[in-house]
């Protein structure tokens, strides 16, 4: 089940706003590759941490 508007899964409940709202959108994407809806979400949280470390260090 894709998450939209502000709905998004549980366990990104108490995550800072951008971190959930980049979660949100790659955990869709794994979703529309046909991963299972526990590893997307999963999946998701880890790259979107991974993206803004990432993003922090080029600056």
């Amino acid at each position: 089940m894709p998450w939209y508007n502000g709905d998004y899964p549980p366990s990104y409940k108490n995550q800072p706003k951008k971190l959930r709202e980049k979660a949100v959108e790659i955990a869709n994407e794994v979703l529309k590759d046909g991963a299972d809806e526990g590893i997307a979400i999963a999946t998701g949280l880890k790259r979107a941490r991974q993206y803004f470390v990432d993003k922090k260090s080029k600056k």
